[in-house]
């Protein structure tokens, strides 16, 4: 890839794969699409079975899967667990030395700097490689991944993103690619609801969503949340609207990220007075029953405090 992008894979790598959920299961199966041994684990057996399906080699615990591996990646929830599994759970003493960590998961930017310190201290290496693009570029291998680490680190891991996505970007050292993530989706989580808001607007003084559409999609106002992940039903067909806001990128993960991004603001001492509201609207939109639903479904709850029917 280059620093970029690229495509290709040398084959015949062993890569264990940690967390083989809606994410981490089709980027495992993309992995083995491009000749590597992947042997995985996750704690739903579930999970763990549809990834047999696609070729990976069930793992009975995550400590089982990784002594023969090449790389150990990893996608979980949040850094205590990554954190958890590398140190408590054993899984940094299982590996081989030198094997490289690449977690995938999008974590605390202080997190993913303490575990690169604890792979360091256990004689590996580490990437911290967070994705963008949500379970239809996981599944269609389109993914952009954001990496923090060494420069041999990165390009050691470059064929294997590639594998998993269209674009990776080193973005520093270690914690790097934590922190362009946060920083990314802070900016999807506004737009989302500034569009959202325009939107309703737009409905209540009588306007109909594709005018909207034509203006917004073709001047200042052109976003991704508008022209890709449109939040009302009828101008972008393949937008998660048209699907009764069935994810797409769930509110509960938007949620998680804008509240790191908070989290990072605060610490830091930015001004971030949008990223914040953004991050209250999407914790309380998450608790409230949205949790499971497309991010850009919180287009309704903004229509609903407006007064309007929810449609």
């Amino acid at each position: 890839m280059s620093g970029t992008t690229g495509a290709g894979s040398p084959e015949g790598r062993t890569v264990a794969f940690i967390g083989l959920g809606n994410m981490g299961g089709p980027m495992a199966a993309n992995l083995v699409a491009a000749g590597h041994r992947v042997v995985g684990h996750d704690l739903s057996a579930d999970a763990l079975a549809a990834a047999g399906k696609r070729g990976v080699v069930p793992a009975a615990s995550a400590v089982e899967a990784v002594p023969d591996a090449d790389v150990v990646i990893t996608m979980l929830p949040a850094g205590r667990h990554v954190l958890a599994l590398y140190q408590d759970e054993g899984l940094l003493a299982a590996a081989a030395p030198g094997t490289l960590f690449v977690d995938c998961s999008t974590i605390d930017v202080a997190d993913a700097r303490a575990a690169h310190e604890a792979a360091a201290a256990a004689g590996h290496r580490a990437l911290d490689a967070p994705v963008s693009g949500g379970v239809v570029g996981a599944e269609a291998g389109t993914l952009t991944f954001m990496a923090g680490g060494g420069t041999g680190e990165f390009t050691e891991a470059e064929p294997l993103l590639a594998a998993m996505g269209q674009r990776a970007v080193h973005c520093g050292d270690a914690g790097a690619g934590q922190a362009a993530k946060i920083c990314n989706n802070m900016i999807l989580g506004v737009s989302m609801v500034a569009v959202s808001e325009a939107f309703v607007l737009g409905e209540s003084l009588g306007l109909t969503a594709q005018a909207l559409f034509d203006v917004a999609s073709t001047a200042s106002g052109q976003c991704w949340a508008l022209t890709s992940n449109c939040p009302v039903p009828g101008p972008v067909p393949a937008s998660p609207a048209n699907r009764d806001y069935r994810p797409g990128f769930a509110a509960a993960l938007m949620a998680k990220d804008l509240g790191l991004a908070a989290g990072a603001a605060r610490a830091t001492g930015v001004d971030a007075a949008l990223g914040l509201r953004a991050a209250e609207l999407y914790e309380k939109f998450a608790t409230e029953g949205g949790a499971d639903r497309d991010f850009s479904a919180i287009v309704q709850t903004i229509r609903q405090r407006s007064g309007e029917h929810v449609t």
